[in-house]
């Protein structure tokens, strides 16, 4: 309710409005009070005309109030007419699980991000549009930019920019790609606190549809095996599985090389001085173990048995000297009891390499073990029936290949030429049975408890499974752009769309899987109802009340006036 004048030749006259939409869709307003002239007003309030303003304001106030409490709860009816067809090219169902991510996107002030963005450059664009769209899509439809933007206008708040707005946006977000991470990870803690005292890191790589070499897509050791150029990602996340900060590198670069230039910057503009490092064995050189022993860091990296000295690849499997990680017990590995074999079993010792001093842990599950002979155990029946049948194909790189079980003798003892026979490598098997149950890590924590380390370690699933999400739910690969900067900016946003997701998946109450969260996202929509209003067309269940808790609006009633839903767009957009 608002207050409004009309002026006539000899007089003033004050009135109460409301603005509503009418059945054309069409922004009017009517009457609901006069409330009198201001000749009739200033004598009856004593008052000149701002003092009667002042009266007017608050009496529509009044209004509001009253209309309100008379409105609230009310049923709405709406007509329909059953001979009356549809209208052409009218939308009827929109998209409402971005309003959730939204809720993410502005607390982690990513508005602000872009207006700092803005005021280096001059373009026109809404660069914030575009970039909370990119994330959204990401998330609920990934696809190419021009597919995104279709989905985009699938939305309660369909996009106001053009196409070529988006791919324009695309290389400023690459040429600040950088500066949005750091501001990100500055403005995550408005959402929480971040496990920063211990930093996962991993490789991964991204193949592209193209047959030739271009810019940093190389040919190099693809994760999914094709024999197409990839470009490889480097990715930290926190020690909750927070995405932290990544980089991108040529797919034919050594992944060892990848940390430095990536910790540094954590270092430099994330104020990340004291963490404790934590990767595979892939990622635990020398050097970059010494990078992690520097200043206030740490490190905790798997270690590659194979690769230790003899005299400690030795001492690692000597199934003496183990202790039940529980209490400390000594416990004989070859004579385990049923209830020993649910535990965890752990010796260390110092281990001393040119640079370092460190700690050497070996740990022995019984479980794990037993899930290892059981696998090798289908190999080699595999490995039996190759050998029966003289189908044994060329042996792959691949060490799960049973074809790896299988031997050869292509001459006589005489050294003439003879049949190629192939046999069971007896050897091989007894070999690869002595690394059963058993697990290595390096520590520079030379006086820490075991199980702390350990427990640090387990951890790393974490970051495997947000490239797994990445890949498979965001589809991240295989990717089509071919501009250098285009792909930088593709990567941000799929970055920045796994920040969206787990910041959300964090604030829910229960525990969700990826799949779980991403369906209730994903099915919420709303049916257009005359134009009206809106009707959820999804299932209210469990996480959908907890996503509506977590974010400080509900969409679950039954009908949604457009001045609710309006409301509901500006909560989400609150900080």
């Amino acid at each position: 309710m608002r207050v409004t004048t009309s002026r006539s030749k000899n007089s003033e006259s004050f009135y109460i409005t409301k603005s509503y939409t009418n059945a054309q869709g069409k922004s009017t307003s009517k009457t609901i009070r006069k409330l009198g002239t201001l000749a009739e007003l200033s004598r009856r309030l004593g008052t000149d005309r701002a003092g009667v303003m002042a009266w007017a304001n608050e009496e529509a106030r009044l209004e509001t109030l009253k209309y309100k409490s008379e409105t609230e709860g009310a049923a709405v009816m709406v007509p329909f007419h059953p001979n009356r067809p549809m209208d052409y090219n009218k939308q009827k169902l929109f998209g409402g699980g971005y309003l959730f991510l939204q809720s993410v996107y502005y607390k982690l002030k990513m508005d602000s991000v872009c207006r700092k963005i803005k005021g280096r450059y001059k373009f026109e664009y809404d660069l914030n549009a575009i970039l909370s769209d990119l994330v959204y899509t990401r998330v609920l439809d990934p696809s190419s930019k021009r597919s995104s933007f279709r989905a985009a206008k699938q939305f309660l708040e369909a996009p106001a920019y053009e196409l070529h707005d988006v791919y324009r946006a695309l290389s400023v977000l690459a040429k600040e790609l950088d500066f949005i991470q750091a501001e990100v990870f500055k403005n995550s803690f408005f959402l929480g606190g971040r496990n920063d005292r211990i930093l996962y890191y991993d490789c991964s790589n991204y193949y592209f549809e193209i047959e030739q070499e271009d810019g940093d897509r190389r040919y190099g050791k693809s994760k999914e095996h094709r024999p197409n150029p990839i470009i490889q990602m480097g990715l930290f996340t926190d020690g909750d599985g927070i995405p932290l900060a990544f980089s991108l590198f040529p797919g034919n670069q050594n992944e060892q090389k990848s940390l430095k230039p990536l910790e540094s910057q954590i270092l430099q503009q994330f104020g990340c001085e004291k963490f404790i490092y934590c990767s595979d064995a892939g990622l635990a050189s020398e050097d970059n173990r010494v990078l992690n022993h520097l200043g206030q860091r740490s490190f905790i990296v798997t270690q590659s048995i194979k690769k230790l000295p003899a005299e400690d690849r030795e001492w690692a499997l000597d199934m003496k000297g183990f202790k039940r990680l529980s209490d400390d017990a000594p416990v004989d590995i070859t004579q385990l009891t049923e209830d020993d074999r649910q535990n965890l079993f752990y010796k260390d010792e110092p281990y001393t390499t040119k640079k370092l001093h460190q700690r050497l842990i070996i740990t022995y599950s019984p479980k794990y073990a037993a899930y290892q002979k059981a696998v090798r155990g289908e190999q080699v029946v595999r490995a039996e029936k190759m050998v029966a049948d003289g189908a044994l194909k060329r042996q792959r790189k691949n060490p799960n290949d049973p074809a790896r079980f299988v031997n050869r003798i292509a001459v006589t003892e005489e050294g003439e030429k003879a049949k190629v026979h192939y046999f069971l490598d007896q050897e091989k098997i007894a070999e690869e049975e002595k690394y059963d149950g058993v697990y290595a890590i390096c520590t520079d924590l030379l006086d820490d408890d075991v199980t702390d380390i350990l427990k640090v370690s387990e951890g790393r699933w974490q970051i495997e499974d947000c490239f797994r999400t990445m890949k498979t739910d965001f589809e991240a690969r295989p990717a089509y752009l071919s501009r250098e900067d285009r792909i930088k900016a593709h990567f941000l946003t799929c970055f920045l769309g796994l920040l969206h997701f787990r910041l959300l998946q964090r604030s829910l109450k229960g525990t969700y899987t990826t799949e779980q969260l991403l369906q209730a996202l994903k099915d919420i929509r709303f049916a257009d109802i005359e134009e009206q209003g809106f009707m959820p067309v999804y299932e209210r269940q469990k996480i959908t009340d907890e996503l509506h808790e977590a974010c400080g609006f509900r969409t679950d009633y039954q009908f949604l006036t457009k001045r609710k839903m309006k409301e509901i767009q500006k909560k989400s957009k609150n900080r």
